[in-house]
């Protein structure tokens, strides 16, 4: 009994330490009314404008230009792109999509969501959405798997009328994730994440918008995990912990009570 009462502690010791990573799989906090986004957009992937996830973006353009945008993607996190396009008065049909590339370029497919949508004439504005896949810790060298790092968000309209081209237009993005947890975790990590060793951003200081190599400066609020710790780890001690309580109450229930006090040893 002292070895069940033993192995009942540790159970419920592993039970409690299992709550804080089960609470962190929730997804994360919107943060409303943030007005510390950037407010302007990159015209490619090397001037593409840093964006913290949780934030909005805002950027004023011209229609027909392309806007590009990156933010940091951690080991088992589900990114999700949503953007919208508020559009000229008295515009004809425009079509508009949303890209995501990973750190190495690969365009990243959506698991689900508008990734493509056409504005009607007249329509005030459009929505688009982007939810890709998890991303993994890591993957094969031939795979095509999300994996951590900086990615890259390519906003622009795809099909447009002569009269609409260069007309005014406001952009908005925001990206945000849910943790997937230990579902999602892989044997493996990158040594590095993929991201970029020098970016261009342009000057916040002086007279001209000449840019200049900087470090890319963005990454997790935790950090970097690189999928070293997940709560499966946890699950699975407890697991280990269910079975072998399970194997001490299936041994005491099967040995039989013993031999009777009235019969002699031999016997």
């Amino acid at each position: 009994m002292r070895a069940i009462r033993i192995l009942s502690a540790a159970l419920l010791t592993l039970g409690l330490a299992a709550a804080p990573a089960a609470a962190d799989s929730s997804p994360s906090p919107e943060v409303s009314g943030d007005s510390g986004g950037p407010t302007r957009a990159g015209t490619s992937f090397r001037t593409a404008t840093e964006v913290e996830q949780g934030q909005t973006a805002t950027a004023r353009a011209s229609t027909g230009d392309y806007l590009y945008w990156s933010f940091p993607a951690d080991a088992g996190q589900r990114p999700t792109v949503r953007a919208t396009v508020k559009l000229p008065e008295g515009h004809a049909a425009e079509t508009w999509q949303v890209d995501v590339y990973d750190g190495l370029r690969r365009r990243q497919a959506c698991q689900y969501g508008a990734q493509t949508r056409t504005a009607g004439s007249g329509t005030a504005s459009v929505e688009l959405a982007c939810v890709l896949r998890t991303v993994r810790a890591w993957s094969e060298p031939w795979a095509d798997d999300p994996l951590p790092g900086t990615y890259y968000v390519r906003l622009t309209a795809l099909k447009l009328s002569a009269d609409d081209l260069g007309q005014p237009v406001d952009a908005e993005l925001r990206v945000e994730s849910k943790d997937m947890g230990g579902a999602a975790a892989v044997d493996g990590s990158l040594s590095e994440p993929l991201v970029p060793g020098i970016a261009s951003r342009p000057e916040a200081e002086g007279d001209d918008d000449s840019p200049s190599a900087v470090l890319a400066g963005l990454e997790p609020e935790d950090g970097w995990t690189s999928g070293w710790w997940s709560d499966r780890w946890v699950w699975t001690a407890a697991g280990g912990a269910l079975a072998a309580l399970a194997g001490v109450f299936g041994y005491r229930l099967t040995r039989g009570p013993g031999r009777p006090r009235h019969v002699p040893p031999g016997a």
